[in-house]
């Protein structure tokens, strides 16, 4: 991890080394979504990822990242999964520090 991305981690709230091509999901509402979310993720609201995860990741061992405005509803989120069976989750924190972690694209609809 770059020195940037440690620093931004830090901040975060979420010092772990991220897993490779990793799945992400986007935990806020569909509205927060909307408005701005990284090229590539999946929404799938907090409320809805025990219900819905099936469908999205059916692999239970696929390395996966959840993400949120802050880091408190995808801390959250891994939670429920971890307590499902899956085995490689990562709070990615906040959208935003998370986008400049991955060095991703925040796109908007």
């Amino acid at each position: 991890m770059s020195l940037l991305g440690k620093i931004i981690g830090a901040c975060a709230g979420t010092e772990q080394d991220l897993p490779a091509h990793a799945i992400l999901i986007d935990v806020r509402s569909s509205g927060e979504y909307q408005s701005g979310y990284i090229a590539g993720a999946v929404s799938l609201p907090l409320g809805e990822v025990g219900d819905r995860i099936h469908s999205v990741v059916p692999d239970k061992d696929v390395p996966i990242i959840v993400y949120c405005q802050s880091g408190a509803r995808s801390a959250s989120a891994k939670n429920i999964l971890t307590n499902m069976g899956y085995t490689n989750v990562a709070n990615g924190g906040g959208v935003g520090s998370l986008a400049l972690r991955l060095q991703k694209q925040i796109c908007r609809l």
